[in-house]
């Protein structure tokens, strides 16, 4: 299911773009926790899983290419470039 919150999509661009930052290249695949509340306890430690989309291989090489120029430079060319990522999330 294609992610279309606007408060949930805000999020996964941060986290799309810190998990680059990390591993040096564009990532296909994100991890986000969940707040669970059970019997009083909050429990973190479950995760959604996404598969992450590019719609185009021109978007991926200018994500690339800002990934060593830091959290700005990347964060600039996602927002420029956010109609063609996707978060697909899976089951």
């Amino acid at each position: 299911m294609k992610e279309r919150d606007s408060e949930k999509l805000k999020l996964l661009y941060e986290r799309f773009r810190d998990v680059c930052l990390v591993e040096k290249e564009v990532w296909k695949e994100l991890f986000m926790p969940r707040d669970v509340h059970g019997e009083g306890v909050r429990l973190t430690s479950i995760q959604d899983r996404y598969e992450v989309f590019i719609d185009n291989p021109e978007v991926e090489a200018v994500l690339e290419a800002n990934i060593p120029l830091g959290a700005k430079a990347l964060d600039a060319a996602i927002a420029e470039y956010k109609d063609a990522i996707s978060f697909i999330k899976k089951g």
